[in-house]
Order: C-alpha cells, then structure tokens, then sequence
C-alpha cells in the first residue's frame, strides 16, 4: 500500500516537470501565440501512453493528448532518446495547427521507457487562409500535417516550406524540442532520486487513487439515464443547425456511459471533431465534477464508456474538415455534458457559458514583403449558478488561454486596437445572471485575410433552472462609416484602415429571474 504523502508528494513532483517544460515553451518561444497567449500544452506518460501528470494548461489539449502518445508508441515503436512529430487529426492530432513533440525516456533500468510532450498552437501551417483555420470544405484545405514520424530535419523543412511564417515556425519547434529536452532531464533526475521501480509504482499508484476518486465522484449521482440535444449554429456560416446529442446513464456506484451516436453526420465544413477531442470534453467534465484536488490524468477516464459513431461530427473520419472541431465542437460538446448532469442535479450544475473560442485570425495577402499571422481566441461571459453570478469576459471550459496584450500585438503586427471593453447586458437574466461577454476592435494598417470562426450566432447559449439565454455573439466590419454584418464563419480580403469588431456571448442565467417591486431602486 502507498503511502498517502508519498503519493502527494510525487503527484507534485511529476506534475513539477509538466509545469517548468511549459515555463521553457512560454519563454523561448517565438511567435507571440505561444509566448503571450501561451497556446501550448505539456504533460508526462507512462510506458502505456497513459497521462500521469499534466500542467494547468489547454483542457482541449490534455483531454486528447493519450490518444497521440499511444499513437506514436503504435506507428513508430519506442526509441528512447528520439522525438516525433505528429499533427494528424486522424492519427493523434486535434487539428493541424496544433503539432505535437513526444520524447521517449529511457528509465535506466531495462524496462520500457516513459515519455514527454509538448503541444503548441502553431500560428500558420498553410492551408487556404492565412492562421490555417479557415471555413474549409476538406482537411486538404487546412495546411501541412504528417502522421507521427521522426522528427528531423527534412520533417521540419517541409513544415517550413508549407508556412506563411517558417521563422516563427522553426523558432516554436526549437522551443519545443528544448521544453522536451528539460522535461526528459527531470523525469531522469527523479529516477536517479528515488530509483525506476519507485517512479513506475508511484505513477501506477496515482492512476489508480484517480480512478478511484472519480468513481467516488460519480457514485454521488443518483442512477438513471437522461438525454439532451444542443446544436451547433451551422457548418460554414449558414445552412442547417448540426446536432450533438448524447444519452448520459449513471449506475449510481461510480460508472458512466455517454452515448453520442445519435450526433449528425460528420459535414462539409471544419466543425467536425475527431475522437480524441470527445474523450478531451469528457475528460474536462469528469474532472470538473471531481474537484480540483483530484489528479488530472488518465485515471479519470478509466470507469466511463465514451460511444461514438465513425463518420459522426463528434467522431470524424478523413477527408473531413477537423479545423474548428477543436475549438468550437469541443465547446458545445462540454455544453451538452453539462447540461445532461444538470439534468440530473440542477443545482450542482452552471448555466452554459459563451460556447465559442470565438477565433479571430488576421493574416497579410499573398505576395506581402514580410508576411505575418495572427491568432486569437477571446472569452465571453460564463454561465450563473446557483450560488453566484457569471464571471465576465473571461476564458472558459476548453480554452485556458491568455489575452494578447494590446501592447504586443500593436508591436508585432500592423493592426490596431481600437477597442477592448465588456459587453454590458449580454449575460442572461436570472436569479442569477450570466456573465458579460467582450467586445475587441482592430484596425487593419494594411490590407490582410480576416477570417473568423465563431459560434453561438444563431442559437444562444441556454439558462438553466429558469435563467435566461445569454445574447448570441456578433460580429462586423466597417468601412467609410458603414457597418455590415458577418456570419460566425467568414473569410474575406480587406483593405487597410478597415474595422473588424467583434462581439462575444454572454453567459446563461441561473433560476427564475426576481421581479423588482415597482418603485424599488
């Protein structure tokens, strides 16, 4: 039996080397996405791919990342020492921006190796538009992406030969590489500490109280089973609503399905999620409901049964678009799960919140003498609960990113912005009211590719227990003083001094909204 301060203890240590490659990333990174946003994600994995200690970075990425190191262990085998590369959304990969390092360590002792990895949001990769993010029909529209290889130099020039921005792109792939390089040290200077057997028993000894954590977590939910359906706005900007359902069944004694084939079928746009970020949402939830003391690692996942359908918008399969199904299908997924345990329990559960990364890429046209891209993704307001209001323009669920600075962007790019405020009046009314979601403007200084990939336009995001609906999110150009509207997902060439305004959703309310007594202040 493991002691419980050993097991804190190494909990801390292991999750140490997670939180320092993310230091290393963060500082010898490049591109403003990962140095200011810090758009990356790093994590430690056992001889089975199995995650044992992450750092409190991208829920997105984490949920997903066992999926990409078993399949490295599965196409490559294991060379400890060696590092590969991998941003397939249907071999590993989330979608192709986001690539992937994983470094097999050698243990010391004759038995199979653990490894580190780091993933990191890569500003531009190719594709038709400038961010590689763009309202794609076809993965092919999307940019460079590899299965998991080797990385060495030809991979690495053929990523750059593909990117708008191959200085940015060679500069975050040496900051990877040296995140990896650090994470592989202090994995051997804890073995060198304690010995091999000691580190594999306790991250064995730590999945295993995690599992048993969550399913004491899952255990407090009466049995029973509900179904709930909430859609996304549409696959490109327009068209039909594209369905997430899910049957949610509790055994009462610590299990849990979560049925998602009755979803729509996988479309021809870049909403499509493959299935690692359904295991990445489920992940996030399952772990919310735990508590924050719980470990986040592969532990959480082991007494629940995720189902999907092969071809589904929640399980999609080549060549279909994947580009928004990380950041935005994974939102409304995490909106769908909640709302199915609120179904449950109402009062232990938030409204929705915005429900969108609300993703703004502004990139220069083709032919510019010094091309550059830029990538953000902005909060809004989070859902009511039913001890509290929202919070406002804030981050939420999937994404843990940070703001760019106004400072560091009107320094690295020809843009400026012009406004930067909270949406007041956005969150629903309640008992408790949602929160406000933001409003951002830029100024383009010179012409540029704007695209914009966004939902929670056309159906807002739900109350709970009798709460309202938070405003949908808008947002808008103007030029010579008129405004015109854009759907959630436009891509468009504009000239420079053109204004792009963004508005975000606000956050569901929580409970019946009080009647204030007439002549009351």
């Amino acid at each position: 039996m493991t002691a419980a301060i050993d097991l804190e203890l190494y909990r801390h240590r292991f999750a140490a080397i997670a939180e320092e490659m993310g230091e290393v990333l963060t500082r010898a990174a490049f591109s403003p996405n990962i140095k200011e946003r810090r758009d990356h994600s790093c994590a430690l994995f056992d001889e089975h791919g199995d995650m044992v200690a992450q750092a409190a970075h991208i829920p997105v990425h984490l949920g997903a990342a066992p999926l990409c190191v078993k399949a490295v262990i599965e196409s490559l085998g294991v060379e400890p020492g060696r590092t590969a590369i991998v941003n397939d959304p249907f071999a590993g990969g989330t979608h192709l921006p986001d690539i992937t390092l994983v470094t097999a360590v050698d243990l010391g002792d004759g038995g199979p190796a653990w490894f580190v990895a780091t993933r990191a949001h890569h500003a531009d990769v190719g594709g038709i538009t400038p961010g590689s993010l763009p309202p794609s029909r076809t993965i092919d529209d999307e940019g460079w992406r590899t299965p998991p290889v080797w990385l060495d130099d030809a991979i690495v020039a053929d990523l750059l030969a593909t990117s708008r921005t191959p200085d940015e792109r060679r500069g975050d792939l040496a900051a990877q590489r040296a995140a990896n390089a650090l994470g592989a040290r202090r994995l051997v200077e804890l073995v060198d500490r304690g010995g091999a057997p000691l580190i594999r028993q306790m991250g064995a000894a730590l999945l295993a109280y995690t599992e048993r954590r969550m399913a004491a977590a899952l255990a407090t939910w009466p049995a029973g089973a509900v179904t709930v359906e909430d859609d996304l706005d549409d696959a490109r900007g327009s068209g039909p609503h594209i369905p997430i359902r899910l049957t949610l069944t509790l055994d009462g004694a610590g299990r849990a399905t979560f049925d998602l084939r009755a979803s729509g079928d996988q479309v021809e746009g870049p909403m499509n999620a493959v299935r690692a970020i359904t295991d990445s949402a489920v992940f996030y939830v399952l772990h919310l409901l735990a508590g924050a003391d719980v470990p986040a690692n592969s532990g959480v996942m082991r007494c629940v049964d995720v189902q999907t359908r092969p071809g589904s918008v929640v399980d999609a399969v080549a060549p279909a678009a994947v580009a928004a199904g990380n950041v935005e299908t994974s939102q409304r997924l995490v909106d769908v799960l909640l709302q199915a345990f609120a179904a449950v329990q109402p009062d232990r559960i938030p409204a929705c919140s915005y429900g969108s990364m609300n993703n703004v890429l502004i990139g220069s046209v083709d032919g510019a003498a010094s091309p550059w891209v830029v990538y953000e993704t902005h909060g809004g307001g989070h859902g009511a609960a039913s001890d509290g209001a929202g919070a406002s323009a804030m981050q939420a669920h999937m994404t843990n990113t940070w703001n760019t600075p106004i400072e560091a962007l009107e320094h690295a790019w020809p843009l400026r912005i012009e406004r930067y405020a909270v949406r007041r009046g956005s969150g629903g009314a309640g008992h408790h009211a949602g929160g406000d979601g933001l409003v951002r403007v830029w100024r383009l200084l010179e012409p540029a590719v704007v695209t914009i990939i966004a939902e929670r336009r056309r159906i807002p995001p739900p109350g709970a227990a009798g709460g309202e609906p938070g405003a949908t999110g808008q947002q808008w150009i103007e030029r010579d003083g008129a405004r015109e509207p854009r759907p959630g997902k436009f891509s468009e060439r504009l000239d420079a001094g053109t204004v792009v305004g963004v508005e975000t959703p606000g956050g569901g309310g929580w409970g019946t909204p009080v009647a204030t007594p007439k002549g009351a202040c």
